[in-house]
């Protein structure tokens, strides 16, 4: 079982994004990816859920296969930053893109 926690620091018009992911168990366990992207990262509008920025959406990512071992009780971080946030309110979600388990966490952001 894996647990999320979703961290944002807002920097002027940035938004740096951090996703951390724990494997909760007394057990090892594993998670597979298609490619080089271990997380996706979205922000919306709280209100209409409209989707503003999309991590993945900018970025080209290698073509391989690939596993991550997590020790019981191990963390990886997974990072991500928001360039030039518009002002306003939004609901950041992030989630690992694995194909096999699944972790996410979600949080508020404020950009003045």
């Amino acid at each position: 079982m894996f647990d999320a926690t979703l961290a944002a620091t807002v920097t002027g018009d940035d938004v740096d994004l951090a996703l951390s992911v724990e494997n909760t168990s007394d057990e090892s366990r594993t998670l597979s990816f298609r490619n080089g992207q271990r997380a996706e990262f979205v922000a919306e509008r709280p209100e209409s859920g409209e989707t503003v920025w999309r991590y993945g959406d900018t970025r080209v990512f290698t073509m391989a296969l690939a596993r991550v071992e997590f020790a019981p009780g191990e963390t990886e971080t997974y990072t991500a930053t928001w360039d030039d946030a518009p002002s306003g309110e939004y609901r950041v979600r992030a989630w690992t893109v694995a194909e096999d388990a699944s972790a996410d966490a979600q949080t508020t952001v404020s950009v003045a």
